[in-house]
């Protein structure tokens, strides 16, 4: 979709409802969030609706930084916890790595 065509209601409608989604435990509608309306946040001209669009900008930046760092975590620990947690590690993998490092 070309934003540039898009009525200011229209983007301010699809920044909400991408951000809204975001909580459906889909992070990454924050990431495209972010990116798709930063731009209409924050380079373009002043209109009516640029104030709010840039606060969803920013949330949606602020929750995608969250998820990340959430995730990297999770991974570094489990990674180096693996061999420690057992059977419960092995319960919750896809996929068992043979051996230990």
């Amino acid at each position: 979709m070309d934003l540039s065509r898009a009525p200011n209601e229209r983007k301010l409608y699809l920044c909400k409802w991408y951000f809204k989604a975001g909580f459906a435990l889909l992070p990454f509608l924050w990431s495209i969030n972010t990116i798709w309306f930063f731009n209409e946040a924050f380079r373009k001209p002043a209109y009516d609706e640029q104030k709010e669009i840039k606060k969803y900008v920013i949330f949606s930046l602020v929750g995608s930084l969250v998820w990340i760092v959430a995730i990297i975590a999770w991974v570094v620990t489990f990674q180096l916890k693996r061999t420690e947690w057992g059977e419960f590690a092995d319960n919750i993998s896809f996929l068992i790595p043979l051996g230990q490092a």
